[in-house]
């Protein structure tokens, strides 16, 4: 089921929190929901949901908004916030919202067991971690089987290993079992190796959409260049000589800032001088969202009016 947002705007006062956003979340992948503090991303999330009237534009399931979904529990599972009742068990919890949704029963066990809670099912909501929490959140979510997960900051308050659980979970939601995934997250590095596709965001804005790939090749065209040679104190004349800023490494490796390999290999080539290596330096998503949402940290304290309640976080 393929998740399309077109032209979002949503004005709190005088803080245009969400303006003109148009993205598409992809069946049988994860997209990643990725922008500064105040960036538009939980407010986004809230009107694809139905829990926010957007000013303008639309989000639909398959072309069908949120709130005409004929059995909107089966077809979109969302985790917004963790709020359970402290004395209720989880499984307790879980029953609940099978009452409320006409789901089975036995779904609440069905989804403790896919979430890694089957045993403490039986513990009281008020002495789980955050981690259990988030857990338990996903597992709320889950209790109808939807096609489509809608999931903001899953990972937070969960350690390493549960941070490794998530990946693999989400990615086999996604890829095993074709479900559409939408995750914002902080967790820049562990998104990396999570999502497939990122759509980056800052003032309420699509700053740029697409695979890790692609964003690496458009945000742009120069950046260092690691290079190798058993001539390197040659290299290195040769390339300051034109204008290039070159750090020295170990064993013979050398990076030229602000370059392309192309211009690095034909220098040297030129000098005659022996190359070993010649690569551009991998940018990972961190240094990639820092590049592409530079500046976006004024809109952010701007937006931290508490009419807001959050939600242009």
């Amino acid at each position: 089921m393929r998740v399309e947002v077109r032209g979002l705007t949503k004005t709190f006062g005088a803080v245009r929190a969400v303006d003109d956003l148009t993205f598409t979340v992809e069946p049988g992948s994860v997209t990643g929901f990725l922008g500064p503090n105040g960036a538009g991303k939980t407010t986004t999330m809230r009107m694809v949901l139905g829990l926010e009237q957007p000013d303008t534009g639309t989000a639909t399931f398959d072309g069908v908004p949120y709130t005409a979904l004929p059995a909107p529990v089966r077809t979109v599972g969302a985790v917004l916030e963790t709020a359970f009742h402290p004395a209720r068990s989880g499984r307790n919890h879980l029953r609940v919202y099978c009452r409320a949704a006409g789901l089975p029963l036995s779904r609440a066990d069905d989804v403790l067991v896919q979430v890694g809670l089957s045993d403490a099912g039986g513990r009281r909501a008020g002495g789980y971690s955050l981690g259990m929490r988030q857990r338990l959140a996903l597992a709320t979510a889950l209790l109808g089987d939807p096609a489509v997960l809608v999931l903001d900051e899953p990972a937070n308050g969960l350690d390493p290993e549960g941070i490794q659980w998530l990946r693999g979970f989400i990615r086999h939601l996604a890829h095993d079992q074709g479900r559409t995934v939408l995750v914002s997250s902080h967790l820049l590095s562990e998104m990396e190796h999570t999502a497939d596709r990122v759509v980056i965001v800052g003032a309420g804005r699509l700053v740029r959409e697409g695979s890790i790939a692609e964003l690496r090749s458009g945000a742009q065209g120069a950046g260092d260049v690691l290079v190798r040679s058993p001539e390197v104190a040659r290299l290195t004349e040769v390339l300051q000589a034109a204008g290039l800023a070159v750090t020295p490494g170990d064993d013979g490796l050398v990076t030229v800032a602000g370059t392309t390999p192309a211009t690095v290999g034909a220098r040297a080539f030129q000098a005659g001088v022996e190359l070993h290596e010649l690569r551009a330096e991998s940018s990972g998503l961190e240094a990639l969202y820092f590049r592409l949402t530079a500046g976006q940290e004024q809109f952010a304290a701007a937006t931290t009016d508490t009419t807001t309640q959050g939600a242009t976080r």
